[in-house]
């Protein structure tokens, strides 16, 4: 079972793959024709998005989440970085 800390962290390194996709996989696709990066960097960052989106719903049940907490954490995580500004609602 996730802590409440190995969700936090999933969701920063979910932000921090966001990153590398936006600010080096890209760029060596689009620029230097180098397509492989998007696509492990692309899927590291979809498996971590998806490894989030699964972990908030197991802790939504766990600890008794309301639906419109749930519906926040998912949609933050769809926003560039959401899951950084999601976090200091968890801190509450």
């Amino acid at each position: 079972m996730i802590s409440k800390r190995g969700f936090i962290s999933l969701g920063r390194w979910e932000a921090v793959s966001l990153i590398l996709l936006l600010g080096i996989a890209m760029p060596l696709k689009y620029i230097w024709g180098y397509p492989l990066a998007v696509r492990l960097v692309g899927t590291l960052h979809g498996v971590l998005f998806m490894a989030y989106v699964a972990a908030a719903a197991v802790f939504a049940r766990r600890d008794g989440w309301s639906l419109p907490k749930l519906a926040r954490c998912w949609v933050a995580s769809c926003l560039p970085f959401g899951t950084l500004f999601f976090e200091r609602e968890l801190s509450k």
